[in-house]
């Protein structure tokens, strides 16, 4: 399986306007509070597909109220290889990052403290010589695979950029090769729409000894077929994160609802939305995750900058944060920092070593 083909159904993301984000303005909640954010992509130069978003474009958001202290970056097809077999390609992403996380060690912002890259899981125990690979040129950093499987029959749905099949969770060649990442002790980044979650939890239970984890909340669509239908699309959605949460390898990002495809239309307003604006819409829904996964099973993440089209990075924490205050001082920091850095094992600045697996 290779990066989308020209004409293939993508999604496109506009390079964060601060303008417009800037008619919105908050301070940043409890600024004290240490956080990871465990979810974001780079670019270091625009693409016909993505804008420009590299480490002072990172620095800019996380150093804006907030006490980010160490990021997750997740692959996003940036600086892949030009030459060399196709399966490896990939590894440019992991390069590219690597030598930004040596900078972003030397002060002035948070840390890149792991980094999570492609690998084609079709490729079944093959696929051992292409994280081989990412952990060498990771230098400590790498911790795991997304394999987005974004799919959905309606036109009008964007499919993920790897061009996956209907039933990629359920391909023997990609239960082998995710059987292999698990065996390295690396995790899986899920990245799907609703409907699809049912296969994910066949998934998790036909490979138990897999970490997990779920990204942008489930993805509940909103676009499409599925405008104009949010009841009983959270009533799908909501069934099918029941049965993940009884898989105790699931972890759970919990954002990605700025993104447009989940339907709330906030990139189209004047003045973006507010935290209280974002906690009135999702809220509920996020602690119901919180509730069913428990907070050593959630973590929030920013998405950033493809949720920066609809809402500022200070008040996307800020609602985060106000949707965490209903849980107690442990748990709170499990939502906001302890998960994602257990599950990356983000080490400190000073450390030479990765740590060993978390499961």
């Amino acid at each position: 399986m290779v990066p989308a083909r020209p004409g293939l159904r993508r999604s496109s993301v506009r390079a964060v306007d601060r303008v417009r984000l800037a008619r919105t303005v908050e301070a940043a909640v409890d600024p004290d509070v240490e956080l990871c954010d465990p979810h974001h992509h780079l670019w270091a130069e625009p693409t016909m597909r993505y804008p420009r978003y590299d480490l002072e474009d990172l620095h800019v958001d996380t150093g804006a109220g907030h006490r980010v202290t160490s990021t997750v970056f997740v692959e996003c097809m940036a600086a892949y290889r030009t030459d060399g077999p196709e399966p490896l390609r990939p590894v440019g992403e992991t390069e590219f990052v690597a030598g930004r996380a040596r900078r972003s060690d030397e002060g002035g912002g948070a840390r890149i403290g792991a980094i999570v890259s492609f690998a084609d899981l079709t490729l079944g125990a093959a696929v051992e010589e292409v994280l081989e690979a990412h952990t060498m040129a990771g230098a400590g950093r790498f911790r795991g695979i997304r394999h987005a499987a974004g799919w959905d029959a309606s036109p009008d749905v964007p499919n993920s950029h790897t061009d996956p099949p209907a039933d990629l969770y359920d391909l023997p060649a990609f239960r082998t090769g995710l059987r292999t990442l698990a065996a390295r002790g690396l995790s899986f980044d899920a990245w799907q729409y609703h409907p699809t979650l049912p296969r994910l939890a066949a998934l998790a239970r036909a490979v138990p000894e897999a970490t997990i984890v779920l990204n942008h909340l489930g993805a509940p669509l909103g676009i499409g077929p599925y405008a104009g239908r949010r009841d009983a699309v959270l009533a799908d959605w909501w069934a099918s994160m029941r049965t993940l949460a009884e898989c105790p390898n699931v972890v759970v990002k919990l954002g990605g609802i700025g993104m447009p495809r989940y339907g709330a239309g906030w990139e189209a307003w004047e003045r973006p939305p507010t935290s209280d604006d974002l906690v009135a819409l999702w809220g509920d829904e996020i602690r119901r995750c919180i509730d069913a996964f428990g907070p050593d099973r959630c973590m929030f993440e920013s998405n950033y900058p493809v949720d920066g089209e609809s809402v500022g990075y200070v008040v996307l924490w800020n609602a985060f944060k106000r949707i965490a205050g209903a849980y107690d001082p442990t748990e709170r920091d499990a939502l906001l920092r302890a998960t994602a850095v257990r599950t990356y094992r983000i080490t400190d600045a000073d450390s030479s070593e990765p740590p060993g697996p978390n499961h």
